[in-house]
């Protein structure tokens, strides 16, 4: 089935999902644009995921606030304007800074990250994660969680 054009304003924005501190709007899934996906992503200062991997490429723009994001032996403190890419199989985290941020994400083709976040919004309640219920969410969807 060929994708068909469409657009969404703010206030047609699904519901954010809670996904341990930060709240993520999808803004474009895979099913809607057959292939990659876009998310808003707002975090309070030192909320992120800890270091982990995946089978897509991920992209970030930070649109408000910093974000330390690192990859590899690489670390970023990118601020309003700064755009990070990392290829598929790459460790990388990121983490908010001061104050809180935004950014935009884009994922490659046949991301799985909308899934990851619905699931963990619908299996693992705000506050101190359960980290046994988050590493096996991140397990179903392909996410090597790296320590």
């Amino acid at each position: 089935m060929k994708p068909e054009p469409f657009a969404v304003t703010p206030d047609a924005y699904a519901r954010a999902l809670n996904v341990v501190g930060e709240q993520i709007t999808v803004l474009a899934s895979n099913a809607a644009t057959q292939g990659y996906e876009v998310f808003l992503q707002r975090g309070e200062e030192g909320s992120g995921p800890p270091p982990h991997c995946h089978d897509w490429d991920e992209s970030f723009y930070v649109t408000r606030g910093t974000i330390e994001i690192g990859y590899g032996d690489q670390t970023v403190t990118a601020s309003a304007g700064t755009f990070v890419h990392v290829p598929a199989g790459t460790v990388h985290y990121f983490r908010f800074g001061s104050g809180g941020g935004e950014m935009i994400s884009v994922t490659s083709h046949g991301g799985q990250a909308s899934r990851l976040f619905t699931r963990i919004d619908e299996v693992v309640p705000p506050g101190p994660p359960d980290l046994e219920k988050l590493l096996a969410v991140a397990q179903e969807c392909g996410v090597t969680v790296s320590g």
